[in-house]
């Protein structure tokens, strides 16, 4: 009901009534993964450099079909991101523009529901983003991996604790090491962290 409410709230802010479509029920065994890279780490001053996101439809992870952008802040990367994803201020100089970057990212993802690690902070950065182009935040449904490998593991461990790092999270699930802190990479872990445990939740 919650969601509902404040959908409705949304659309009547919708400054592109082309993209009423993202309030729509999203498309049942579709989902799409996203992870960002950003200039640092403050939601409210920092801004994304790069985004990755794949397509998830049943359990196939769809990297042929996946988007990847590199997108032009107006701020340059902290010394201490560049160390972290790499894009030096000479590599974003030919990036997207926001709006653009914002336009692309909502055609493709459509109305499929988000999926990422700790997809809260990866949310936020994208409606800084998005927010000036459509006149309202993202209001699709997401799913945060985190919480369903917590989910899974509270019920199997006697003491409650679980560590929910990533890499921790990949070798216990016994998926392949990936080069870390890109979006395209950190994306498609987080598509098969989610594949692998919708499986094991069902028993297969």
């Amino acid at each position: 009901m919650w969601q509902q409410l404040r959908n409705a709230w949304y659309r009547r802010r919708l400054k592109r009534p082309e993209y009423d479509g993202l309030f729509a029920v999203p498309p049942e065994g579709e989902w799409v993964s996203v992870d960002c890279e950003t200039t640092g780490l403050d939601p409210l001053r920092d801004e994304i450099v790069s985004i990755g996101a794949i397509p998830i439809r049943g359990d196939r992870i769809l990297t042929s079909q996946r988007l990847e952008l590199i997108v032009r802040p107006s701020v340059a990367p902290n010394v201490e991101s560049v160390r972290i994803h790499r894009l030096r201020q000479v590599d974003l100089a030919g990036g997207l523009s926001p709006g653009e970057a914002a336009r692309r990212f909502l055609d493709f993802v459509g109305n499929r529901t988000l999926v990422g690690y700790y997809l809260e902070f990866d949310v936020a950065m994208l409606n800084r983003l998005v927010r000036p182009f459509l006149g309202v935040p993202l209001p699709h449904r997401q799913i945060e991996v985190s919480g369903l490998y917590y989910d899974y593991k509270f019920a199997r461990q006697v003491d409650g604790h679980v560590d929910l790092s990533f890499d921790l999270i990949r070798k216990d699930l016994g998926l392949p090491e990936r080069e870390t802190h890109d979006a395209f990479n950190d994306a498609l872990l987080a598509a098969m962290m989610f594949v692998k445990l919708r499986k094991l939740r069902a028993g297969r």
